[in-house]
């Protein structure tokens, strides 16, 4: 019996453009994945240590992930390196809030006018 454990190869960039590869699981979670970080800081990302592993944030395609979505809901390739961006951040913005503050400043709905 083989059993062969699938990981998912993560390049993480932190803002001061230092990156670092670590191997997660498709079940991690990006509350895990903060958790593992923290914990395994690598020494040359010294001068950006952060207090706490629940201020990290990871951002993937230009979105925020939070804390509960695994690599696997993502759909992240086997075997490939997939990039992600980590911050440090008090809070996540609320889904579609920079969307919603537009329309309010402009004034548009989501109406369409049919001629």
């Amino acid at each position: 019996l083989i059993i062969i454990f699938f990981q998912i190869n993560l390049r993480l960039i932190l803002v001061s453009g230092k990156t670092k590869e670590f191997l997660f699981s498709p079940n991690d979670s990006a509350s895990d994945i903060a958790k593992h970080v923290y914990d395994n800081w690598p020494m040359d990302w010294e001068e950006e240590q952060v207090s706490s592993p629940n201020i990290l944030r990871l951002i993937y395609q230009g979105r925020f992930l939070h804390g509960n979505v695994t690599l696997g809901a993502l759909k992240l390739p086997f075997g490939k390196t997939t990039v992600m961006h980590l911050v440090a951040r008090e809070t996540l913005p609320e889904p579609n809030s920079q969307g919603q503050r537009n329309r309010e400043k402009t004034g548009e709905s989501n109406c369409c006018v049919i001629l």
